[in-house]
């Protein structure tokens, strides 16, 4: 509760949730949208899916028989079968959408972050079954074959985009998949696995060599004309600092009023919300941030919101 204030606060008045524990985000967003909790609107998948030993698989770093074999209504799925349930599972706890870890990552207690994770036929079941119940499909993923997997069998976004590549980003191009680099949160794990200790020694090197590579993937995406949508990955580096990824964007060759579009127009159009919110017309819901000074001239403005409305409603002025 305490976070989605601090989001909404910092001019953020809708956010996607892209993984969480226990379905604490849709319980959130639940509260949220009856009225008792502040905080933005929340897209939440719910608790995102793995296969056995893969990113989101929460048995991970544990030892045998401290846990039961994760299943599918808990987010670990092995064949096409098993991933059709975990959607459907999803679905019976209310997610909005369905997100997958379709490579290793930088956090979870394993050697590899960039190992593919899902085989063509999984993927290909999870995605058909999301389309039964109206849902997109978002992949976590920093290596290529996990990438190009994804993208041939018609997800909607990748997130991280690592070590994406010219043939990834074509393949991006032509199948309309949207990129959401989250550069924060790569620089924001460099900075802390120079800290001692803050990491386990399976996650430290990773987290140095991933992090710091997401924003010249970025650039480089962005001027193959890769669509772009904002996403920070906030929780990995500290919330209501999502502003950080304007800058960074910015930093490497996105002109401000792009990026100040990836997180409105592009990120609600993604969202399959455009005709609801993220351009401001008469019809739509009246979502409106303002800051003192010009964030085209000046990006780091937007670290000052002053002014927060959603729903037509003041929440900070």
């Amino acid at each position: 509760m305490h976070y989605a204030e601090k989001t909404l606060l910092a001019g953020f008045t809708t956010v996607r949730d892209l993984g969480d524990s226990f379905n604490a985000s849709l319980a959130l967003r639940n509260a949220i949208n009856a009225g008792r909790v502040q905080g933005p609107r929340i897209f939440s998948a719910g608790k995102s899916i793995a296969t056995t030993g893969g990113h989101a698989d929460p048995t991970n770093g544990a030892r045998d028989g401290i846990h039961d074999s994760p299943t599918p209504a808990d987010g670990v799925v092995d064949g096409p079968y098993e991933a059709r349930k975990a959607v459907r599972a999803r679905y019976q706890d209310g997610a909005d959408l369905i997100k997958l870890t379709v490579t290793g990552g930088v956090l979870s207690l394993a050697t590899s972050g960039q190992n593919p994770q899902f085989m063509a036929d999984e993927l290909e079941a999870v995605v058909t079954a999301a389309k039964d119940y109206g849902m997109k499909v978002t992949v976590h993923a920093h290596g290529k074959e996990g990438m190009l997997r994804a993208i041939a069998a018609g997800v909607d976004s990748i997130e991280h985009g690592t070590y994406m590549d010219a043939e990834v980003m074509a393949a991006m191009k032509q199948a309309g998949v949207y990129y959401v680099p989250t550069i924060t949160a790569g620089k924001s794990v460099a900075e802390r696995a120079e800290i001692p200790g803050f990491f386990p020694e399976v996650v430290r090197p990773k987290a140095a060599a991933i992090g710091p590579l997401i924003q010249n993937t970025f650039g480089a995406a962005y001027k193959a004309g890769v669509k772009i949508a904002f996403g920070t990955d906030a929780g990995v580096f500290d919330h209501g600092e999502n502003y950080r990824e304007f800058i960074y964007m910015v930093e490497a060759g996105m002109p401000a009023l792009e990026a100040i579009r990836s997180a409105t127009f592009e990120a609600a159009t993604l969202l399959g919300t455009i005709d609801d919110f993220g351009t401001l017309e008469v019809g739509k819901r009246a979502d409106v941030v303002a800051v003192t000074g010009n964030p085209l001239a000046d990006i780091n403005r937007l670290a000052e919101v002053n002014l927060v409305i959603k729903d037509g409603v003041i929440i900070k002025q």
